[in-house]
């Protein structure tokens, strides 16, 4: 959607970014939770660039997630994948994912639901375009590299929502809960 934004206004925009303070990882509700949660993904590594393949300048595939090094007492895991360098005052939330049960530590490719991959969204919150599913990365062109956290937080007790939710209220259910945390960053640039 955002590839047919004209150059110049993404160029014009460069500037306007909410950065990683704003994450929910980064976030004052997250201080002093421990790093403890190596995060890794077998198509792009930390820090590097995210193929097009799970953008949508590709097939639009949620990417393969893996994590260690949960602790014992883990109950669930949510995973949080945000954008901390969109165009807007928040970071734009890609994807919501929450009750993985304790015992998993991976997702492969493809496992979210999303206009590629329609499938189970019932553990998925919305995402800034307020639906259930992956939303692939679309930076802007010109706007520069945007970072892509993928968040993921260890939790002692399930979390309980009714119906799909949003970011907000993923947070305020992870308050108290989350005992280890962990991500590992994709970038993705339109020149």
């Amino acid at each position: 959607m955002l590839e047919k934004l004209p150059h110049a206004v993404g160029e014009v925009l460069r500037g306007f970014k909410p950065g990683l303070e704003r994450t929910i990882y980064y976030g004052r509700d997250m201080e002093g939770v421990p790093e403890t949660l190596a995060v890794c993904s077998d198509a792009f590594p930390d820090s590097g660039v995210l193929p097009e393949r799970y953008t949508e300048d590709g097939e639009g595939l949620s990417p393969p997630l893996g994590w260690s090094g949960a602790p014992p007492e883990t109950a669930s895991f949510a995973i949080v994948i945000e954008d901390a360098d969109s165009p807007t005052p928040a970071p734009l939330v890609h994807a919501i994912v929450w009750n993985l049960h304790g015992h998993e530590n991976a997702l492969p490719e493809g496992a979210l639901p999303s206009d590629a991959e329609p499938g189970d969204d019932s553990a998925m919150g919305k995402n800034s375009y307020f639906e259930a599913e992956y939303l692939p990365p679309d930076p802007p062109p010109g706007h520069g590299p945007h970072r892509y956290l993928f968040q993921v937080y260890a939790l002692s007790e399930p979390l309980q929502f009714d119906g799909h939710p949003g970011r907000g209220k993923l947070i305020e259910a992870m308050r108290g809960r989350v005992i280890a945390r962990g991500l590992t960053t994709g970038t993705y640039e339109r020149p």
